[in-house]
């Protein structure tokens, strides 16, 4: 019984060293007061007592390795740790994970637990400590004792298994790269996101490069040009509340050779009609512009900035058949430009004719828009309605070219074709074939000058279009809930705008119709609905004072940036360009009540909704309708919401791909249909820029 329970106190003194030393150890279970320090058979514990922090043991680097010969420098500066022993030097930065170590060669390591500051000395884990001076390291169950001793040579070791497969130690990176690491029995199994940080050696801080939840899955990464140079690559990964498990690192030497190809097209291609082109680059990219030269004219087309990763969609005209040369120019972040070759192709464009503005049994009871789409200049145009059954054709407008407004009067009914016949620069008649409409035969009015649900505030112009001569017109305001219509104008000329003016007693919800006298008989248009409001508008206000925004939105930012890994410098730009500068945020616009909505999202939100305008359309004509806006308690509930829906929505998929990184994110919103306005990613790039956003995405390890 003697001899078996020996056995088991070795095993438990070998078990508990293991744990002590791989930080596995509670601090709940083991207090760091009981734990004694000794230094070849020195008894230390009193003048450096280990420490136990999350589970992990720390010693007093400074201590130990002074006595064991080794030499400590101080950089309060970068608040790092060199200790030197042996022809070996390693590099301690508080709290950081990541350790330098130089011993002939130059390589970086993860530690699991970072070094930290304990009453004005730097502790750090044992294992760490004893990796650095190459001494053994013991653990004495018995006395609960670190027994450190130099007559024991160890070797470097790392932490974790995890390696990056795909960039070796030392690997020049000419370019577009993918990013990999291998599988070990030792992966984390709370592990969450993989994170593919570049990191400045100086300052061990840096960015994202590539991220995603699928830990060993494989990952693109478009180096920038501004990042040539030694850096440091690593892959990190970490659970669902962002705290860092394991992970690799090493040195690439970053050394970009730019490469451009333009895709879409071959040498001595035939072009017949639409081309897709799109640029294949090795670099991250701001924008790309393509050169288009027509080698017959000597004429040279130039885009304007383009996104980098979305096709360009090329139609040449047929008078611009011929030879050309073509190519892609990539610019960097300091709008240098790199060219791809030349690509030259032969356009021959066949004559395309074709004619919008209705479809196929469509019954046309209003004004309708006719055109030509076409790829070729003509001198004239007719739109011609035509008899399907007779042939008999008329010509409805004759002119050079453009779209053509008709409103077929009551002499035509009936099932018919419409189409147009256009004769190009060098006389060859061209025309479509026709489109089988109905026609309804009845004298028709159309109000112009407001829209459904428009509110109406001061001064509008109205105006009756009719199918047929309308000797006169009357302008009439009904009150649907009382049942009382007031003549607003009568008797009015059809052709000459007639100006109306609300009043108090208007105020409210109304319809508003127009009456025409034709041939001793009275027409009316629709009834419109309405609202007639005089009171006092407010319009949008400011969140705070101008030169405060900045700080405010990047604080926001950088803690969204934390929680969802998304470009804090693409949230702050987003910001400054929605708000300008936070000075135009909406209110209701009938009662003051403050928004707090920083994006201009509608619908409810976390305190209701404010009543803010929106662009409609009507019969042609643009107008402003109320729309419910989301209403927020506080500007930090509309910054989530924002980002709940930027992480949520189906049609943001591509920008969650890529959102640690601003230029890429800002082009896969334009591709999400964020935003219509084409320039978008450029102005928020510049905004970027101009104010140096991207320091707000530096991150260290």
């Amino acid at each position: 019984m003697k001899i078996r329970k020996g056995i088991f106190n070795i095993k438990m003194v070998v078990i508990l060293m293991i744990l002590m030393i791989l930080g596995a150890v509670d601090n709940k279970s083991l207090a760091a007061s009981t734990i004694k320090l000794i230094i070849d058979g020195r008894d230390i514990s009193s003048s450096a007592a280990p420490a136990v922090r999350n589970g992990r043991t720390l010693v007093p680097v400074r201590f130990i390795s002074e006595e064991l010969g080794a030499k400590v420098t101080w950089n309060n500066d970068d608040k790092t740790v060199k200790i030197e022993k042996d022809n070996k030097t390693i590099v301690l930065r508080i709290d950081s994970y990541l350790v330098q170590y130089i011993d002939g060669d130059e390589r970086y390591f993860l530690s699991d637990t970072p070094p930290i500051i304990i009453n004005g000395s730097t502790y750090a884990p044992l294992r760490l400590v004893g990796t650095a001076l190459g001494v053994g390291i013991e653990w004495d169950g018995t006395n609960s004792a670190v027994k450190v001793s130099s007559k024991i040579k160890s070797s470097f070791q790392t932490f974790f298994q995890e390696k990056i497969s795909t960039v070796n130690s030392g690997q020049a990176v000419k370019g577009k790269m993918d990013l990999q690491i291998k599988a070990s029995n030792s992966m984390p199994k709370n592990g969450a996101e993989i994170k593919y940080l570049l990191l400045d050696p100086k300052t061990a801080r840096g960015k994202v490069i590539a991220r995603g939840s699928n830990l060993t899955g494989k990952y693109t990464w478009l180096p920038s040009l501004d990042d040539n140079g030694k850096k440091i690559l690593v892959a990190a990964i970490y659970d669902n509340k962002g705290n860092f498990l394991s992970g690799d690192s090493i040195i690439v030497n970053i050394d970009i050779l730019p490469s451009i190809s333009l895709n879409g097209v071959k040498n001595g291609q035939v072009i017949d009609g639409n081309i897709s082109l799109s640029a294949n680059i090795n670099f991250l990219a701001s924008y790309v512009k393509y050169e288009i030269i027509n080698l017959n004219k000597n004429k040279t087309n130039l885009t304007t900035e383009l996104d980098p990763w979305g096709p360009y969609n090329w139609s040449p005209m047929v008078d611009e058949s011929g030879n050309y040369s073509i190519k892609v120019i990539a610019y960097d972040e300091n709008n240098k430009g790199y060219s791809s070759e030349y690509i030259n192709v032969k356009v021959q464009v066949p004559y395309k004719l074709g004619f919008s503005g209705v479809t196929k049994d469509m019954t046309i009871n209003k004004p309708v828009n006719l055109s030509a789409t076409r790829n070729f200049n003509v001198t004239e145009t007719e739109y011609i309605l035509r008899d399907p059954n007779t042939g008999v054709e008329e010509v409805l407008k004759k002119q050079g070219y453009g779209s053509y407004k008709w409103f077929p009067g009551p002499e035509y009914s009936g099932t018919k074709e419409l189409l147009v016949r256009v004769k190009d620069t060098l006389g060859i008649i061209h025309q479509t074939q026709g489109i089988t409409v109905k026609l309804s035969g009845k004298p028709n009015l159309i109000l112009e000058g407001v829209g459904p649900k428009q509110v109406i505030t001061s001064e509008v112009k109205l105006k009756a279009l009719s199918n047929v001569g309308i000797a006169s017109v009357d302008y009439i305001l009904i009150n649907p809930a009382k049942g009382t219509k007031k003549v607003l104008g009568s008797g009015q000329n059809p052709s000459v705008e007639y100006k109306f003016v609300p009043t108090k007693e208007m105020l409210g919800y109304s319809h508003i119709k127009a009456i025409g006298l034709y041939n001793g008989k009275t027409i009316e248009s629709e009834e419109i609905p309405i609202k007639i409001y005089l009171g006092k508008v407010y319009g949008p206000k400011p969140i705070v004072a101008k030169d405060k925004f900045l700080g405010v939105a990047s604080n926001l930012a950088k803690e969204s940036w934390k929680n969802t890994g998304m470009s804090a410098s693409l949230q702050t730009a987003q910001a400054i360009l929605e708000t300008g500068w936070g000075q135009s945020v909406p209110v209701d616009k009938y009662t003051g009540k403050f928004s707090n909505n920083l994006f201009g999202i509608k619908g409810k939100g976390t305190a209701g909704s404010v009543i803010s305008n929106t662009w409609e359309e009507y019969n042609g004509t643009k107008f402003r309708i109320d729309a419910e806006f989301r209403a927020y308690n506080n500007i930090n509930e509309s910054w989530a919401n924002h980002k709940e829906l930027l992480l949520k929505a189906e049609r943001y998929g591509i920008f969650r791909e890529v959102m640690h990184n601003s230029t890429q994110g800002a082009w896969a919103l334009r591709r999400a249909g964020y935003a219509t306005d084409s320039g978008y990613p450029i102005k928020l790039m510049n905004i970027i820029k101009q104010y140096k956003l991207d320091e707000l995405d530096k991150i260290g390890i």
